[in-house]
């Protein structure tokens, strides 16, 4: 290991699923089918929406910039996530990690506030037909877009400017497949409590918020779908919803995968021991 006046910690080792040698070049070939039809679909997505006019309307609008955030997202990780499968350990320096993590972090909040400010979009638009350009208006849209972006780098910038704040003088092998802060936390030798409870809490406010006004406005939304008296009706409103849906799921439901490996960091008592020789 490098060290810095033999104590500050400048790279970090990712060991991935170094522990199991013989999933590696299989995940690797599985990682790398989905990274190339993530980008190919997302810039499909992009292009077309960038050239067609007459899809510069808020639902599309919010497509588009869901499908940057998706490009970037997993720009940020895939990359690295495959060097690491491709290989027994994978060094990376401390500039390096902090990048990567700030942008995991960034993209992530971001999606999350996307993702619920076009369950708003699509609620407005269907059990509100008549006052949907009122109520999602330019300035509106505008808002959403922005409040999304300027929440998520609002939340990096201290989070991940608070991690790399601690001491790391112990261990530097990361046992994950990407910068993520709960495993780069896990090796910082100083109390870490407070951090744990302020990325606890915004992670929650994070998640939850975006989560609970989609199932709200899709709640409503069934309830208005419901009482159309047209089967050609409710089949389109249900197909407005389709994009969004598939989004959610996705991005919900394969949320876990930078999570593969389990973390193996310092207990309280053991960063207190390091803390005293470093």
């Amino acid at each position: 290991m490098k060290r810095q006046n033999q104590s500050s910690v400048v790279e970090f080792i990712l060991l991935g699923f170094s522990t199991f040698p013989d999933l590696q070049e299989p995940l690797f070939g599985v990682f790398l089918v989905i990274y190339l039809v993530t980008l190919m679909g997302n810039a499909i997505i992009i292009v077309i929406i960038s050239l067609d006019q007459s899809l510069h309307v808020p639902m599309y609008l919010f497509l588009l910039n869901l499908s940057v955030v998706e490009v970037s997202f997993s720009s940020v990780i895939m990359p690295e996530m495959l060097v690491v499968l491709s290989t027994e350990k994978t060094v990376m320096s401390f500039a390096s990690c902090f990048v990567q993590m700030y942008f995991i972090i960034l993209f992530g909040g971001t999606e999350c506030f996307l993702l619920g400010a076009m369950a708003y979009d699509r609620f407005a638009a269907i059990c509100h037909p008549l006052n949907y350009p009122v109520i999602m208006n330019r300035r509106v849209f505008m808002t959403l877009i922005t409040f999304s972006w300027i929440s998520g780098i609002m939340e990096t910038t201290v989070g991940t400017t608070w991690v790399f704040s601690f001491p790391f003088c112990g261990s530097n092998e990361i046992n994950h497949i990407s910068c993520e802060a709960p495993a780069v936390l896990d090796l910082a030798c100083a109390d870490t409590f407070l951090l744990e409870m302020y990325a606890s809490t915004v992670t929650v406010l994070m998640i939850m918020v975006p989560i609970l006004l989609i199932v709200l406005s899709y709640i409503r939304i069934l309830y208005a779908i419901l009482k159309m008296p047209s089967t050609t009706g409710r089949q389109k409103a249900f197909s407005t919803c389709a994009s969004h849906l598939t989004s959610v799921t996705l991005s919900y439901g394969t949320g876990n995968i930078t999570y593969l490996k389990p973390r193996s960091g310092y207990s309280p008592e053991t960063k207190k021991l390091i803390s005293t020789h470093c």
